[in-house]
């Protein structure tokens, strides 16, 4: 029980010294309103060229179902193998 306590105190003191010393974060250019500056040039360029690879990545993912979609429909659906025969879909 002291134990748990001591550990407890202990964790509050950390934090409570921690936050006491901690400094304010100053925003950059591109976050504090100068959007006309190089920095915040590259950061939109950033994002467009991270917004441009997810979207290539979708699009080749939902590309390669639709592939495979179109390949199994060429394929004739010839049923269960014998082995799986005696199992039943219906409920």
């Amino acid at each position: 029980m002291i134990r748990n306590r001591w550990n407890a105190i202990s964790i509050i003191t950390f934090a409570v010294t921690g936050l006491a010393r901690s400094r304010p974060a100053l925003a950059c250019a591109a976050c504090y309103g100068q959007s006309d500056s190089a920095m915040a040039r590259g950061m939109n360029m950033g994002i467009f060229a991270l917004l441009f690879v997810i979207v290539g990545v979708l699009i080749a993912i939902s590309a390669f179902f639709v592939f495979v979609a179109s390949r199994a429909s060429k394929f004739p659906d010839s049923g269960l193998p014998s082995e799986f025969s005696n199992f039943s879909t219906k409920a």
